[in-house]
């Protein structure tokens, strides 16, 4: 493999750069990302339970947005549980785009790659091209020729190598973060349908 690199010349270094950030982004993504991690299963009803009691405390209010991405929106509810119903909803609406922009954390970088890696190949595939028809006797040996434009397509087999995996888990993550946004909004709506339907 390291004979493939030097051989394939400096521009595949960059490809596998890319490779590395995009490997360590889909990890830490996929550690991140995990249901249990962004919506807890039973702290809606424990949250719902907490209002039910009246002991509503800036600690417990703290303790709640320390928990989860959910705790957090569920948070901005109970801090303004005494408030009407429009701005309830308002406070979970910007806590929610707050944790939706964290959720999307570091998949921008995750996409650009997907993204850049089939042109950083194509660039490395050209590079190769060029040295190879600028070097002296080059052309004087078919074998030393095709040789050489294998070794340049490795840059582009590299950069299509780094892409679809990048692209395949941008697109996955992307429909997670939504799919828990989603939640969310429905979980904090919701809850202020019960706090607004008990002052009746």
């Amino acid at each position: 493999m390291l004979a493939i690199f030097q051989a394939a010349g400096w521009p595949i270094w960059l490809l596998l750069i890319a490779s590395i950030v995009a490997l360590a982004l889909i990890i830490e993504r996929l550690l991140y990302l995990r249901r249990v991690k962004i919506l807890p299963r039973k702290l809606f009803d424990e949250v719902v339970q907490v209002y039910r009691s009246g002991k509503i405390t800036p600690d417990t209010v703290a303790k709640l947005e320390d928990n989860s991405p959910l705790g957090v929106v569920l948070a901005a509810a109970l801090r303004n549980v005494d408030a009407p119903r429009e701005v309830m909803k308002e406070s979970i609406e910007e806590a929610g785009s707050g944790v939706a922009h964290t959720l999307e954390r570091f998949l921008t970088t995750l996409g650009t790659i997907a993204t850049l890696a089939p042109l950083m190949g194509l660039f490395g595939t050209v590079i190769g091209m060029i040295e190879i028809f600028a070097s002296p006797g080059a052309t004087a040996s078919n074998a030393a020729l095709s040789h050489g434009i294998s070794v340049a397509l490795y840059n582009t087999a590299f950069g299509l190598a780094i892409a679809m995996p990048a692209l395949i888990f941008y697109r996955h993550f992307r429909a997670l973060v939504d799919s828990f946004v989603i939640d969310m909004e429905q979980q904090a709506v919701k809850f202020v349908d019960i706090v607004h339907s008990g002052r009746k």
